[in-house]
């Protein structure tokens, strides 16, 4: 009987990516994290919404589309196609791909407006002040950098003074709203590093925020005001909604999945996720997020990425040298999720070397080939249990409920570390018990460890199956585990002594340069 998921439901979102330009490693790193999570917990028998897509409104997709000679939509029909390429390629697991430009969402973005505009939370003002075309923002003359070109955003981004009729949230009235809720949900905004700069912002003060523009059209209409559309933010975060079938409230979509359970985003647009995104819906009488999460950025062998520097990295090049798998482990592995990390192949390639053909990859291949070599090819029939084999199992064991845990927490370095503590111990388990010495005085003895051995190889790549899938898939099918059998509710189901076993094949090869003869 299937085990009883941990979480009836989680509903999980990527930003929707600006559609100005076309995929980098962030925008896979972002969405990698989220299709790990949902991976993870689909096995666990949680009911998943896995969401990505890409926003496709403003001023600079209007820009862009006019740079490259063709209407708004047909640019952004182009390049969206983009970031759905990556998701195939990346092997995502998403249930949805929403555009702004989908008739869908426009639906949506009217129905929240109207609703904020009945509850008095809209009024029509004029804006005057420092916008960033690049940013999608608005800026305070106090956030502004003199610099000796002038006037930037602190992102670096040029500024312009900008006057023009616009329509407002009222945010002054939600900063103490805010402040309460944030106390009451202390989850709500992570890494905590993060929570601490919004609860400081909200702190200094909210202005009211403006919602729309008048000086391009390539937006959401606003209804019966057409010289407005809505600002690309407030188009953009309703998205999440859009999704499940807002305003139909009673739309099963909505009733399972919102409020949403996470919101993964870069620490760049965390305060729109965290401070506008919650004003608007608190004020609507809806329930916010359950969790905003904002990881670090990359950095490209020690430097900061940027196109003029010409070492923007790009996924599909990664996966192309180093392997699809590889590159997911590597990504979740390498840093600290949360913080800033940097990208190397010296890097890359350890992890390669290192942690898949030297630790999992050995462990397998040599387990299985004693297997196959001493035991006929047929999982071996256990004795007794030592104590140390007892540990061992047990290890393995507690590797469900433990990466389970971090990674609700979006701790996946964390959860990969406890993956690979299991592993590392594996080997050194092999390594005293010495099957190959068991194997001339103690032959029973030596069927005990090799089936031990192979019950830790089935429950390492049972987890695995959430960030590597095609290479646990491959050891699964190695150790015989029927496809109907690879949920987690099958995770305490040990290996069937007799049964037959095919020959063994190396899944993680080790990484060489194509110049010494040997690919990846």
């Amino acid at each position: 009987m299937a085990a009883s998921p941990s979480v009836p439901s989680y509903y999980v979102t990527t930003p929707i990516y600006y559609v100005n330009d076309k995929p980098h490693i962030g925008h896979a790193y972002t969405t990698l994290a989220c299709d790990v999570l949902a991976r993870f917990l689909r096995l666990d028998g949680t009911q998943v919404h896995f969401l990505t897509g890409t926003d496709e409104h403003g001023q600079k997709v209007e820009k862009s589309a006019a740079a490259a000679g063709i209407d708004p939509k047909a640019f952004t029909d182009k390049v969206s196609q983009n970031f759905r390429d990556l998701a195939v390629r990346m092997n995502y697991t998403n249930d949805d791909f929403i555009r702004t430009t989908e008739p869908r969402h426009y639906t949506a973005c009217q129905a929240l407006w109207k609703r904020l505009m009945d509850k008095g939370e809209i009024y029509l003002g004029a804006y005057e002040g420092w916008y960033a075309i690049r940013d999608e923002a608005f800026y305070a003359e106090s956030e502004l950098i003199e610099t000796p070109n002038g006037k930037k955003a602190p992102t670096g981004a040029d500024v312009e003074w900008v006057t023009e009729p616009s329509y407002f949230f009222r945010l002054s009235n939600w900063g103490d709203k805010l402040l309460a809720f944030y106390d009451a949900n202390p989850d709500f905004i992570a890494p905590r590093s993060r929570r601490n700069e919004v609860i400081s912002f909200v702190k200094g003060g909210l202005q009211d925020l403006s919602v729309s523009r008048t000086s391009f059209s390539w937006g959401v209409p606003v209804q019966g005001d057409d010289k407005h559309i809505m600002y690309v933010w407030f188009d953009a975060l309703t998205n999440y909604l859009s999704a499940i079938g807002y305003p139909d409230e009673t739309n099963q979509a909505f009733k399972d999945f919102w409020p949403a359970s996470l919101h993964m985003v870069g620490k760049d647009i965390l305060r729109f996720h965290a401070v506008f995104w919650p004003a608007f819906l608190l004020a609507a009488d809806l329930p916010p997020p359950k969790r905003v999460f904002a990881h670090g950025w990359w950095t490209n062998e020690g430097q900061k990425i940027s196109k003029s520097l010409g070492n923007v990295i790009d996924p599909l090049v990664l996966i192309d040298t180093y392997g699809l798998d590889p590159v997911r482990y590597f990504l979740l592995r390498e840093v600290s999720f949360g913080n800033d990390g940097d990208f190397s192949h010296a890097q890359m390639v350890k992890r390669i070397n290192t942690d898949l053909a030297n630790d999992l990859g050995n462990l397998a291949q040599r387990v299985l080939s004693m297997i196959g070599k001493n035991c006929g090819g047929i999982v071996p029939t256990p004795g007794p249990f030592t104590e140390t084999d007892t540990e061992m199992l047990d290890a393995a064991a507690a590797l469900h409920a433990g990466v389970r845990e971090q990674f609700l927490e979006q701790a996946f370095h964390r959860a990969l570390e406890s993956v690979w503590d299991v592993v590392v111990a594996a080997n050194r388990y092999v390594d005293q018990q010495a099957p190959w010495t068991l194997r001339k005085t103690d032959f029973a003895r030596m069927e005990t460890v090799l089936y031990v051995l192979a019950e830790v190889v089935r429950q390492v790549a049972l987890i695995l199956q959430a960030v590597m899938p095609a290479s646990a898939e491959k050891l699964l099918d190695q150790v015989a585990v029927p496809a109907d059998r690879r949920s987690f509710a099958d995770f305490t189901t040990r290996l069937a002594p007799g049964t037959a076993l095919p020959a063994p094949q190396g899944v993680f090869p080790r990484w060489v340069a194509a110049e010494e003869g040997a690919t990846s």
